[in-house]
Formats: structure tokens, sequence, C-alpha cells
């Protein structure tokens, strides 16, 4: 299936005057491309072993709670969340995105993203739908756009499913922050709340540069395993002391830097560079995208 479906739907509003047909048109071709995006299988399967992960993680604390230390270096976010969990499920849900941000989310984007229209050339569907007045700029928007969407499902997903695994295997209560701070549960789970957007935002990033690689192609698994090759090798660069002046700079980089939000005060300035990164990369790789796709015959 493809979005070749939203042909009768665009054709029958183009000819309608105005700007509300024009309105119309595309909020058609955005749902079309949603529905495209949610119920295929493959994706579905993505989201089901999204959702997965956080449960096996939590069972697998839960079993080796009673021999945990709860130690943690004092430069290591990600083993203080551990230490924290045995206290509060909420934590839980910071573990899960922690470690889903290495891989696992990524990979559920980049799919998406990857195949987005490298997919469409490969299913020969392509330029079927260019050959809708509905113009590439607006195509190539749509498509962003449903990706993004996926991106926020995606992590939602994962946050939401981690929170009520990690309450119902840990309890929950007041949330001690990595500063060490107690606040309330509901001002912890407005924390929870922020921190899954802003990962919400780093997924979004990484779709636009999925996007901009899938105009360079007609096969969407080289689409995908480009975008995951970007990202692991970011990741091992980030590991290499002598490229630490590069770090900042890195798509991955400032990914995990959601721990900023669980201490007080909060560190603004670490999250606003990460906001501005993610936003950078996404403004660069989706006008790469729009010069390519815009500027190509396309054939398929």
């Amino acid at each position: 299936m493809s979005s070749v479906d939203v042909l009768p739907a665009a054709a029958e509003t183009a000819g309608r005057p105005g700007a509300a047909a024009s309105v119309l048109a595309a909020l058609r071709f955005f749902t079309n491309e949603l529905r495209l995006t949610f119920f295929r299988r493959r994706n579905q399967v993505l989201l089901l072993v999204a959702a997965l992960f956080p449960l096996l993680i939590g069972i697998g604390l839960k079993l080796a709670a009673p021999h945990h230390g709860g130690g943690s270096g004092p430069g290591s976010s990600g083993a203080a969340y551990f230490s924290q969990l045995a206290g509060n499920g909420v934590f839980l849900t910071f573990v899960a995105l922690s470690l889903l941000l290495i891989l696992v989310l990524p990979v559920v984007v980049a799919v998406v993203a990857g195949d987005a229209v490298a997919g469409e050339a490969g299913y020969g569907t392509l330029r079927y739908l260019l050959a809708v007045p509905a113009g590439r700029t607006r195509l190539l928007a749509v498509k962003y756009a449903a990706v993004a969407v996926w991106a926020v499902t995606a992590t939602f997903v994962v946050s939401v499913v981690a929170l009520i695994a990690g309450v119902a295997r840990f309890g929950a209560g007041p949330v001690t922050l990595l500063s060490g701070n107690t606040v309330s549960l509901a001002d912890g789970l407005v924390h929870v709340l922020w921190v899954t957007l802003y990962v919400c935002a780093a997924m979004a990033a990484l779709g636009a540069i999925g996007l901009a690689v899938s105009t360079f192609t007609e096969h969407s698994i080289g689409a995908i395993a480009a975008v995951m090759l970007l990202v692991v090798a970011s990741e091992v660069v980030e590991n290499i002391p002598q490229f630490a002046p590069v770090n900042p700079y890195l798509p991955t980089d400032w990914w995990l830097s959601f721990d900023s939000l669980l201490r007080s005060p909060v560190d603004t300035t670490t999250l606003w560079h990460g906001l501005l990164s993610f936003l950078v990369y996404a403004v660069i790789f989706l006008a790469i995208g729009w010069a390519r796709f815009t500027s190509s015959d396309v054939t398929s």
C-alpha cells in the first residue's frame, strides 16, 4: 500500500477554487499519509517492539533488584537512574528512554523516515503522486509531518508503557531528582512529560535527516541503512576522547541531555543548546531534501 490512494481525494478537491479547498486537500493528503504510516503492518510491529522493551527492562531490573547495590559514579546520570528506580517506578521512564535512545528509537524513526520518499519511488507510485497538482513542496511537507507524528507517537508509547510498568513493579510516590531534591508525584509526572517532549524533538530531527536521505535514492533499505550508519557513527565518535571538540556538533550528542530536567535548578542552557541543535539539524536537512526533491527528475 502507498500514498497513491490519496489521488482520488486530491483530484476531487483540486477543481475547487479558493484557499479552503487547498487546505482541505492538504489535510486529506496528510490524514491519508498518517493512515498509511500507522496501519502498515511493518510499522505496527515496530511500535509493538518499542513498547515491549520497557516491559522487559522493568522485569529485568525487578529481578535484579535484590542483588543490585545501587551505587553510581558521580558523573554517570544513567547509573543514577537505576539507583533511583528501586525507590520509585517513575524512573523506569528515564531508564527506558536512555537505553532505547541508543538504538531502538532511532531504528523505529529511521524505518519510516527512510521509506517516506524512497519507498514511493520503489513502489513506482511517486510519479503518480506528483501528477496531482499539489506541488512537490507540499508533498514533502506532508511526508515530514507524518514522520514527525510517528516519531512523537513512538516516543510517547515508550514513555507511557515504561511509566505504567514502573509504577506497577516498583510503586510510586514523591520523586527524588538527580540533584537530591524531592518533589511531589504530580511534579514528577510533569518532569516525565518534559523529558518525553525533549526526546520527541530529538527524534523529529532524526526524522528530518531520514527524509532528506530518502530523497536521494529509490531504495528505502539503503536510506534506512544510511540513517542508522550516521547514528552509530555519531555515537562511536562521541566515545573517542580525541574527537571531543566536535561532539557538540554531532546529531546524537544532545539526545541524553534531558537529565538536566531532573535536576533543580534546571540547567536551561544545556536544554536550549540541545533544542537548538535539533532545530538546526532539522532545518538543514529539510532544506537539503527540498532542494533535491524539487530539482530532480522523477521517473519512478
